[in-house]
Parts: structure tokens; C-alpha cells; sequence
């Protein structure tokens, strides 16, 4: 995985304004390695709890927009302070993560740092914080409109009608139909077979319902 470790004047320009100097007392306080990596389909971010003399390892993807890159900064910070009161003692998104992650949304939200659409949003994950973005998706619709990189003719599934043509990636084709619970069910134009797609994947559009 490439990755890239950036000077803390350089992380400035991955976060909202007014968040660099609370971001970096964090880091500063607890001895965090901090690398800013390429898009991962996977993960948006990572974290490695300090041992063997090694320091606490947080790893984000790069082309995140700055209020996603904050908010999965904290996800993972959140982690880390998991790990220093609990160690291995508690589940990784257990009560006592869920705790800890839910004041650190405040604690920024206070700041005001956030759009009023996103500060709404993340009422929702201060109440009952989910252990996966998979899991925050109404959250990361909201973020994903302030996106500036996003690519020409691509789109969130989530906004397109039902019934559109999409083409993924890997060049399948697709019949986008309804949803079910979190996940869209979607006809493969080529084999007739259903597969389920996350409400957040960027599909590139080929024609639209009649």
C-alpha cells in the first residue's frame, strides 16, 4: 500500500479550516504516526495501537473530501483512546469506542467546523456511533456532496432513479432496482443475475428510465 507522511503544516490542507490546531494536540499528546495514503475501496482509514516501542500508527486516504477526512480521523483517533484506557479489554466498536467517538464529535461539532447539513447529519452518530462507514450511510451522503475531485459522468447510486443503466468499474452492466434494507438490488444486463450495491458506489451512467 503506498502511502505518504506528510509534515503537520502539509495535514492542514486535508482538514476544515479552524480544525488543524485541535487535530495536531491530539496527535502531539499521544505520539501519533499519521500517513496519508492513496483510495482504498476498503477502508478510509486505519488504525495500529502503539507496541514494541512503536508509536500509534493512523493511516487515511487522501482523496477523502476535508469534513470526511476529519470525521474518519476521529473514527480512528477514537480507537487510539479506546486503546489507552482500555487496551485489549473491550471490543474494537464496543460501548466504551462508541463513548469515546461520540465526545469527540462533539467536541468538534461545538467548534462549529461543519456545514449545518453535516453537523445535522452527525447528530445521528453521536447518539449510536456505527463501527463501519458501510454503517454511517446516510452521514456519507450527506459528506459526499462536498466532493470537488468527483469523476466526469460518474455518480452515488444512491442519487440516480430506479431502472437506470449503469456500468461499473470493471465494465459490467447493470439494471439498477429497489432497496432493500441498506443496499440496492441491481440486474446484470449480460447474465440476468442480482447483486446488491452499496447506496455509495460511484457508477457511471448510461441512459436513464423512460
Amino acid at each position: 500500500m503506498a502511502a505518504a507522511e506528510h509534515p503537520m503544516q502539509a495535514l492542514a490542507a486535508y482538514l476544515p479550516e479552524g480544525s488543524f490546531e485541535k487535530v495536531v494536540q491530539y496527535i502531539h499528546t499521544y505520539k501519533v504516526h499519521l500517513t496519508v495514503t492513496k483510495a482504498r475501496k476498503t477502508v478510509l482509514g486505519d488504525y495500529r495501537h502503539a507496541t514494541h516501542g512503536k508509536n500509534h500508527r493512523i493511516s487515511i486516504n487522501g482523496n477523502l473530501n476535508k469534513y470526511e477526512f476529519l470525521i474518519t480521523l476521529l473514527h480512528e483517533l477514537a480507537h487510539l483512546l479506546t486503546f489507552e484506557q482500555f487496551g485489549n479489554r473491550v471490543e474494537a466498536h464496543g460501548k466504551e469506542w462508541k463513548t469515546l467517538y461520540s465526545n469527540l464529535l462533539v467536541t468538534f461539532v461545538q467548534h462549529r467546523l461543519f456545514p449545518a447539513d453535516i453537523e445535522e447529519a452527525l447528530r445521528s452518530s453521536i447518539m449510536n456511533p456505527a463501527a463501519t462507514a458501510s454503517g454511517e450511510t446516510e452521514l456519507l451522503l450527506v459528506l459526499r456532496r462536498y466532493n470537488t475531485r468527483n469523476r466526469a459522468g460518474y455518480h452515488l447510486l444512491e442519487s440516480l432513479p430506479e431502472g437506470v443503466l449503469f456500468e461499473t468499474d470493471n465494465g459490467r452492466v447493470f439494471k439498477k432496482g429497489d432497496k432493500r434494507r441498506k443496499r440496492y438490488i441491481c440486474l446484470e444486463v449480460k447474465t440476468g443475475h442480482l447483486y446488491t450495491f452499496s447506496p455509495l458506489s460511484e457508477v457511471k451512467v448510461l441512459s436513464t428510465p423512460e
